[in-house]
């Protein structure tokens, strides 16, 4: 009996006990937000170089703050945005500064002339995509640097010659509209961007989704058209070894990025150099006739 009234009061003095203490512990007021916690784990971690050595893209800023809004707003992406090129390397910096092996791509934005990178760490970038399949990104003129550097232009698919119109009201096809980057475009369309003409370039080593409409470009008197068959693609996806590569003329202008279309196509482009999506990589012929949509 003596047992079971110890084992009552205890029981008693334990209620008692956390009655008291849900009474001091203050209230929580629905209206003020959660404490914070620690930051947010991203799924996947992607490198943006804006280095330029040559002529600098007004659209440069524009177009590396929208890369890193849209894996912050998704939660897909960290981007770590960086004007230098010290962290394309796979050496140990310490520091703690991130290196190549730390990353999942690597995004290339309006970047020009020779950047300054040596022959270790050119090693180490074409390493990145080719041996480790890590996602690479080129935008605009990403195609108008390193010259120099052989293996980039094979990676890349080629460099820039000009760009036969500068600025116009660009009539584009698209040719692989179940590509995720370029599904959301209709048959045709019209954008008012730059376009390149790549040199060392073939289609067959490439998969084009985008190319302006040879039927409705105007060839008088322009010394700068040196494709003399008019081929002139807008974006491409390649292989280079294991990594998965995109390319597009596209985003010369500030205001490309404010473009919906222009911002959803580098967003799954970046997912699919990430290994999110699936889209073929295979060659295909220019298309004929009524392939190039309404004329």
């Amino acid at each position: 009996m003596r047992q079971d009234r110890i084992a009552r009061l205890l029981f008693l003095s334990l209620i008692l006990v956390t009655s008291v203490a849900a009474q001091d512990r203050p209230a929580v007021d629905p209206s003020l937000p959660p404490p914070p916690h620690e930051k947010q784990v991203r799924l996947k971690h992607i490198l943006v170089i804006g280095q330029t050595k040559g002529f600098e893209h007004d659209s440069v800023s524009d177009g590396m703050a929208a890369i890193y809004n849209m894996g912050r707003e998704s939660g897909l992406w960290d981007a770590m945005l960086r004007t230098d090129v010290e962290l394309i390397t796979k050496k140990d910096l310490g520091r703690n500064v991130k290196t190549l092996d730390y990353f999942d791509a690597l995004i290339f934005v309006s970047t020009t002339g020779e950047l300054d990178l040596d022959d270790n760490q050119k090693k180490d970038m074409m390493s990145f995509i080719k041996d480790d399949g890590k996602g690479f990104v080129g935008v605009h003129a990403a195609l108008d640097t390193n010259y120099k550097w052989p293996e980039y232009g094979e990676m890349i698919g080629g460099w820039f010659d000009q760009h036969p119109w500068s600025t116009f009201n660009a009539p584009i096809i698209n040719e692989d509209p179940i590509f995720p980057a370029v599904r959301h475009f209709p048959k045709s369309f019209i954008k008012y961007d730059e376009i390149y003409q790549p040199k060392e370039w073939s289609r067959e080593k490439v998969n084009v989704l985008l190319s302006l409409d040879p039927t409705k470009l105007n060839y008088t008197n322009n010394p700068r058209i040196h494709r003399t068959d008019h081929d002139f693609a807008v974006a491409w996806d390649k292989m280079y070894g294991k990594g998965r590569v995109f390319y597009s003329t596209l985003g010369h202008t500030q205001e490309a990025w404010n473009d919906p279309d222009i911002r959803k196509m580098y967003f799954e482009a970046i997912k699919w150099v990430l290994g999110m999506t699936e889209g073929s990589t295979s060659s295909h012929p220019r298309p004929k006739g009524d392939d190039h949509g309404d004329h």
